[in-house]
């Protein structure tokens, strides 16, 4: 698979096809689809990597990003290098995870003839142009983390079906664009209105695939939350992050921020299809859990981020001073209840202490902490993260279990030697 970026900073930018890709698909699974990324730089960052049974994963650099972790390549599956998440709080775009579900997605957009369809349980279906669309109410902007449900499936024992990831399919962005209420109420929702579905540019290559097409219920619709983002971090939305408009859904899982938004449909019933209905869903227990070998009783589809912890600041492996002060960072963040605690245990849980909370930049965002500590004894030793919200949920000491490996938020743990 080969791809080739144009550049848009040409001063005839209307006239070309901004931020466009060429793809040319190839026998190679990797062909020229990604350079490999440098060497040196390579070796030092995939240290902090993880290595599943498949070994490790190349980082690869695909246009408007850095080198990151190569999970699939058709379609584009890429990991944010966790060292990353210790720069900040906020994601850079060029170090933004990347996930498709169908491989046949757009490799060229243009912006002049780009259109957003709101169709279906509507007085009024609309075809917006992205000027049409920028000009239909007044900005909104959310900070928020989007997270991949499958984040760190690959540490589920026994191991999940799926891809085998890390804890690098997330991201913590400021995104801006219209609120999906205003968008919504200009195309005026039918009183039977029950759902409203999406559908991006992706499609699936065979016609037994199913489409990828999400859902939410009306009222969640038009609660003031969702919108249509055109801007990320300050600039337009990166090809691979959806550009040049994607769903984003506070505080749910990753699935619902549908890309290259194309396609609203209001409909008068609860959507059925294969991505609701079958995939992307959890055991409908307060744990979202079930013991390996079994089935569940009931399902439901998976939706808001539990509350969630890392350390960033230490890896495991890494031997640390005796008797200095060393200063531990890390982030936390909750499907937006807000995070209110952070604590920290540097002898495996036996003993915990608070973590001072950094700047809060809304409740749907990376939240980071810090806490400096010194080590009086020497050897090696489990340090240990827990957060928890306004709500009073907390994160499990034990890792609950599911068949899609999803919603993983166990009590993070970095084996250190004191030296």
């Amino acid at each position: 698979m080969k791809f080739s970026f144009v550049d848009n900073s040409e001063p005839s930018r209307r006239r070309i096809l901004r931020d466009a890709f060429t793809l040319a698909l190839a026998a190679s699974p990797l062909a020229s689809l990604a350079k490999a990324a440098d060497e040196t730089k390579a070796a030092d960052e995939n240290a902090e990597e993880v290595t599943f049974a498949a070994g490790p994963r190349p980082l690869v650099r695909y246009p408007q990003k850095r080198p990151l972790t190569l999970v699939t390549t058709r379609p584009p599956h890429l990991e944010t290098p966790f060292s990353v998440f210790n720069q900040g709080p906020i994601t850079p775009n060029d170090a933004f995870f990347v996930r498709y579900h169908l491989p046949d997605f757009p490799t060229s957009i243009d912006p002049d003839n780009y259109r957003l369809t709101i169709k279906g349980s509507v007085n009024t279906p609309l075809s917006l142009s992205l000027a049409e669309l920028k000009a239909l109410a007044e900005p909104v902007e959310v900070v928020a983390v989007n997270q991949c449900s499958g984040n760190s499936r690959g540490f589920s024992m026994p191991r999940v079906f799926g891809a085998q990831l890390g804890n690098g399919s997330m991201g913590n962005a400021r995104w801006v664009g219209v609120s999906l209420k205003a968008v919504l109420e200009k195309a005026g929702v039918k009183a039977d209105a029950r759902q409203a579905t999406f559908r991006g540019l992706d499609r699936p290559v065979l016609p037994s695939t199913p489409e990828f097409i999400k859902a939410l219920d009306i009222g969640h619709a038009m609660d003031g939350g969702p919108m249509i983002a055109w801007s990320m971090n300050g600039t337009d939305l990166p090809f691979l992050n959806g550009y040049p408009i994607r769903l984003v859904v506070p505080g749910y899982f990753g699935t619902y921020w549908v890309k290259h938004l194309s396609e609203i449909e209001v409909v008068n019933h609860t959507y059925d299809g294969f991505f609701m209905a079958k995939g992307y869903r959890v055991p409908d227990n307060d744990c979202y859990c079930i013991a390996p070998g079994t089935t569940a009783a009931q399902t439901q589809p998976i939706s808001r981020l539990p509350v969630r912890s890392f350390i960033t600041s230490v890896k495991h492996g890494d031997v640390l001073p005796l008797k200095k002060s060393v200063v531990l960072k890390g982030i936390a963040f909750d499907g937006g209840v807000g995070v209110n605690k952070v604590e920290i245990s540097i002898d495996g849980g036996k003993s915990w202490r608070e973590a001072r909370l950094g700047q809060d930049l809304g409740r749907f965002s990376f939240r980071e902490w810090m806490l400096p500590i010194t080590f009086t004894s020497k050897g090696a030793t489990q340090l240990m993260v827990r957060a928890s919200n306004r709500a009073g949920e907390t994160q499990p000491m034990q890792a609950d279990w599911n068949p899609g490996g999803y919603r993983r938020n166990v009590v993070e743990t970095s084996h250190v030697t004191v030296a």
